[in-house]
């Protein structure tokens, strides 16, 4: 029996809809379905009290037909290896949907990062680094980052694999800071992401920013800033949320107010004039779209029902069951998928790999504009895919990037 909220069953069963329908035979399926490889790695590293402490990390390759791997590393208490593949092969079907030469990876630690000093959390990412060195390469697989890391941890990763290939080597991971290769536009690029796909989602399902009520699950590197952008563009965000709670104002809320208190206090509750509510409440609330851009399993058979929105954009990987998939369909909510939603990271990290591989870096609105033209053509594909093969945009996204990845598949052959 299917688990609903078992991350790699979830993308399973959507890869599996669209393999079916473009009739692949079932020797084929199952090579796109599994990952080429897959390693748990024991990292020993001394606590600040003195103490000796073994964490345990994955890294998954899922596939590397299209070129080198790419996906993030996450830190996290509940991190399994269940869900690092599910999001290795994710990134798979991202990367083939914004037509980007990358395959997906995707890697984690079981830690709790708050509990951890920043001395720790380096002798963490270096000991990581160093465990899955040989996975690892410009050519072979480049990290980024992803939930509760960032552009130091990935400072540290660039640093430690430079010093074992003696050299410095700055296109072995991307969503580094500027000084050391980043690029412009990549701390936004995802939340960006969100508002171009939200504003060509409603070109084609009607409405306008100016009369467009948006709820925003997340107030992180995704969501905070979709959040903020959503209102410079014209749009009246009415929630926000954060891990203990969130915030609700069917007038609207001063975003950058709320990020700017959220920064200082640690949380949104107490922000005038709102309701503090939980985030099971904040997505039921009436709305005309909802960003979920936290984590996955938000959106399931428990809750699809009291939806209201009736344009749901997906920020985060996997925010939505395959059963609440079902009812949200039923009701007539339209989804715009994670591996279409949220590619604006990818699709910019990619970017940053071309620049370091280059040895020149972009300016900011050269980064951006190179990000809308991509992203704004992904949606026409997906949308024109949706509209031939009469199904949703998710089984689209999938069906087109099921076609794209076994495409070079046929190309490369089978060496055996």
């Amino acid at each position: 029996m299917q688990d609903e909220f078992n991350p790699f069953e979830a993308m399973a069963v959507r890869f599996d809809a669209a393999a079916e329908s473009l009739g692949l035979p079932e020797g084929q399926i199952d090579m796109l379905r599994k990952p080429v490889r897959e390693i748990t790695v024991a990292l020993p590293i001394l606590r600040d009290s003195g103490e000796l402490e073994v964490f345990t990390g994955y890294r998954v390759h899922h596939n590397i037909d299209r070129g080198p791997c790419k996906g993030g590393v996450r830190f996290a208490p509940d991190v399994t290896l269940d869900e690092v593949r599910a999001l290795a092969a994710w990134m798979t079907w991202k990367c083939a949907v914004v037509n980007v030469p990358f395959g997906g990876g995707k890697g984690g630690i079981i830690c709790n990062p708050g509990e951890m000093s920043e001395r720790e959390l380096e002798a963490l990412t270096r000991r990581y680094t160093s465990a899955i060195l040989d996975m690892l390469g410009p050519e072979r697989d480049v990290p980024a980052p992803d939930m509760n890391t960032g552009e130091k941890h990935m400072a540290w990763l660039m640093d430690t694999y430079s010093m074992h290939v003696r050299h410095t080597e700055t296109a072995v991971v991307t969503g580094k800071p500027l000084g050391l290769g980043g690029s412009e536009g990549r701390t936004e690029a995802t939340g960006r992401g969100v508002t171009i796909t939200t504003r060509e989602a409603l070109k084609r399902w009607g409405g306008t920013p100016e009369n467009t009520t948006v709820v925003v699950q997340g107030c992180g590197n995704v969501g905070g800033i979709a959040a903020r952008l959503f209102q410079e563009q014209g749009y009246k965000v009415t929630g926000l949320s954060e891990i203990r709670g969130a915030i609700h104002s069917p007038a609207g809320l001063d975003v950058r107010a709320c990020l700017d208190a959220f920064s200082k206090e640690g949380t949104l509750e107490g922000i005038p004039d709102t309701d503090w509510m939980t985030n099971e409440e904040l997505l039921t609330q009436p709305c005309d779209v909802l960003a979920p851009c936290a984590t996955e399993n938000q959106i399931h058979a428990g809750n699809a029902g009291d939806i209201q929105a009736r344009l749901i954009i997906e920020g985060a990987n996997g925010p939505t069951t395959p059963p609440a998939d079902a009812i949200l369909e039923d009701k007539g909510s339209v989804v715009i998928p994670d591996i279409l939603a949220n590619s604006g990271g990818v699709t910019v990290s990619y970017f940053e790999w071309v620049q370091n591989r280059m040895g020149y870096s972009w300016e900011e609105w050269d980064v951006n504009g190179r990000l809308e033209r991509l992203l704004v053509a992904s949606f026409n594909d997906v949308l024109e895919c949706a509209q031939r093969t009469g199904t949703s945009m998710r089984m689209a996204s999938y069906i087109l990037a099921i076609e794209r990845v076994w495409g070079c598949s046929q190309l490369r052959g089978i060496y055996a």
